[in-house]
C-alpha cells in the first residue's frame, strides 16, 4: 500500500507536517528530478476517476469509453520518512502521485486546468517505466478527445 502524494517541495511547507503534492505537472521543476528517471516511474491502474464539481456539489466521475486497459502516469519513492498526519508523528511510507497535463473535451468542461496523464496503449506503459525523459516526458499529454465518458457515480 502506498499513500497518494509525494513529497512537497520544501518552500511549499509551513509546519513539519507534509500532506504531500498528489499532481505533478511542471516536470522542469528541480524539486522533482530526483524522481523523473525510470527508477521512480509506475503506471497506477484504474477504471475510473473524479473531479471535483466545486461549491460542495460533489465530483464529475469518468471512465474510458471502451474497455482496454489504462494507467495513470506515475512517479513514487519508497520508504519516504515524513510527518503526514501530526497525530500519527514521524513514519516512513511509500508515496506516489500521478502525471497531469492540459484537459481533453470532457475533463476541460469540469475541470478546466488540467486531467491526469492516462495511458492506454501497451508501447506508452513501457515507454513510461523505461524510456530517458526526454522521451517519456512527451505522453504528458491529454487522452483523445471521445475517449472518455461521463458516469452519473461510482458505482
Amino acid at each position: 500500500m502506498a499513500r497518494w502524494g509525494m513529497p512537497s517541495p520544501p518552500g511549499a511547507l509551513k509546519t513539519d507536517r507534509d500532506p504531500g503534492v498528489t499532481n505533478v505537472r511542471n516536470l522542469g521543476s528541480p524539486h522533482w528530478h530526483r524522481w523523473l528517471g525510470p527508477a521512480h516511474r509506475c503506471l497506477v491502474p484504474l477504471t475510473a476517476f473524479a473531479e471535483p464539481l466545486g461549491a460542495g456539489r460533489g465530483n464529475q466521475w469518468f471512465t474510458l469509453a471502451d474497455d482496454r486497459p489504462a494507467f495513470f502516469a506515475g512517479i513514487e519513492t519508497r520508504a519516504w520518512r515524513s510527518i503526514r498526519k501530526v497525530k500519527d508523528g514521524k513514519t516512513v511510507d511509500d508515496l506516489y502521485a500521478f502525471l497531469t497535463c492540459a484537459p481533453n473535451a470532457e475533463v476541460k468542461a469540469v475541470h478546466p486546468k488540467a486531467m491526469p496523464v492516462i495511458l492506454t496503449d501497451p508501447k506508452d506503459w513501457d515507454t513510461w517505466l523505461s524510456a530517458p525523459l526526454e522521451i517519456a516526458a512527451g505522453l504528458q499529454r491529454p487522452l483523445a478527445d471521445g475517449a472518455l465518458q461521463l458516469m452519473d457515480s461510482l458505482a
